[in-house]
This record gives C-alpha cells, sequence and structure tokens, in this order.
C-alpha cells in the first residue's frame, strides 16, 4: 500500500483494552456482591422464603466465571509481549469468515490480506479485552498487524483500537514452516510467548454453538 494510515500508538491501545476488562471486572464483581447481599437484605426485611437463598450459588457462578475467563479467556499479557517484540505491519483488507460462540470468548476465523497478495493464512481470532463484539471498524478497510502469520501475533482495528489475539488455524498445518523457521524468527516467536499453540480448551461442557 503506498500511503497506509498512522500506526495506532501502542501504548494507547494496551490501556483501552486494559481498561476495558478492568470495567467487565469491576462489572462482574458489582453483581455477584448484589447477588450475595439478596438473602441478608431480604432477612432485614422480614423475608423468609428461601427464594433469596438462591442468589448466593448465583453469586459463586458469576465468580466462578469471571475467574474463569480472566485466566483462560484474556490474552493480553501476550498481545503485549507480542507489541513489544514485533513491528505493526498494515493489512489492507480483513475477512472475517465465521464467528463460534465459546463460554470463553467469541472465536472469529479470518484472514488479513494486502491488495495483490494471495494465500493469506486463515487466523483464529480472541478479543484481548474478553469483549465478544465483533468491531464494525474492521469490515471497513484495514487493520494492523504484529507478529509472524506462522505463529501468531496481534490483530489491532483502526478507529476501535480492538484488538484480538491470533494464530493460524489449523495450527498443524504450518508446522513445517515453523520447524524450518530460521533461528532469528524462531527467537523472536519464543522473545512474543508465540512458539506454541495457546489455544485454551474450555471446560466440559461448556461449549455452545
Amino acid at each position: 500500500m503506498d500511503n497506509p494510515p498512522v500506526p495506532p500508538d501502542v501504548t494507547r491501545v494496551l490501556k483501552h483494552n486494559r481498561t476495558l476488562l478492568y470495567r467487565h471486572t469491576a462489572a462482574r464483581l458489582a453483581l455477584a456482591g448484589g447477588l450475595l447481599a439478596v438473602p441478608y437484605v431480604a432477612h432485614l426485611a422480614g423475608y423468609e422464603a428461601a427464594l433469596p437463598a438462591f442468589a448466593v450459588p448465583a453469586a459463586l457462578f458469576v465468580l466462578i466465571f469471571l475467574a474463569l475467563r480472566l485466566g483462560r479467556g484474556s490474552r493480553l499479557k501476550v498481545c503485549e509481549k507480542v507489541l513489544h517484540t514485533y513491528p505493526l505491519e498494515y493489512r489492507t483488507r480483513v475477512a472475517k469468515k465465521g464467528s463460534e460462540w465459546k463460554y470463553m470468548g467469541d472465536v472469529h476465523t479470518v484472514r488479513l490480506s494486502v491488495r495483490g497478495q494471495h494465500g493469506a493464512p486463515s487466523l483464529r481470532a480472541v478479543n484481548a479485552s474478553t469483549v465478544r463484539r465483533w468491531p464494525k471498524e474492521a469490515e471497513e478497510g484495514g487493520a494492523w498487524f504484529a507478529g509472524d502469520a506462522a505463529f501468531g501475533g496481534v490483530l489491532v482495528v483502526p478507529g476501535s483500537n480492538a484488538m484480538f489475539f491470533v494464530q493460524p488455524t489449523p495450527w498443524a498445518k504450518y508446522e513445517q514452516e515453523r520447524a524450518q523457521a530460521d533461528p532469528q524468527r524462531r527467537a523472536l516467536a519464543e522473545r512474543a510467548g508465540v512458539s506454541r499453540l495457546l489455544e485454551r480448551r474450555e471446560p466440559s461442557g461448556m461449549v455452545v454453538g
């Protein structure tokens, strides 16, 4: 591309996504706290039926779900390592091939390509801040990519600063390319934390769609 847009500020992108994650966490903690308070408030109000007690297991479910999503669904740390290891490169086309609802977060299948080039790999994209929606800005043009397509990297959507952790899918398809990569290329992938598949399997019974 002759005149690519100005690259996004990495610090600002990371701060934006970290803020979204903190807001998500705070909202879920507030919900759990409110549910835990229901039986106590009902008791003070003189309501002695068993119904308010069901708020306690509901609160525990919210907390467990939050812990699982933060531990297994968030990709902020590895995205930060990638962005501090690889430069941002502009991809003129973003094609979303499909999305799958999962307990830990939506998984999108995307292809990032440069106009006039073919053979872009399919990438499994997960929002780094656990936001589920696909940003509409991604349909309006290109996006920024940092990483190595055979190992993985980060997709940053201009305008929204939405950030996705991406790795090739299927992972095994690029095994030979990774094995034959030169030492410097493998060292960069290792430093960025994408030298191995980071896809997390969901707990049994928690996959939908």
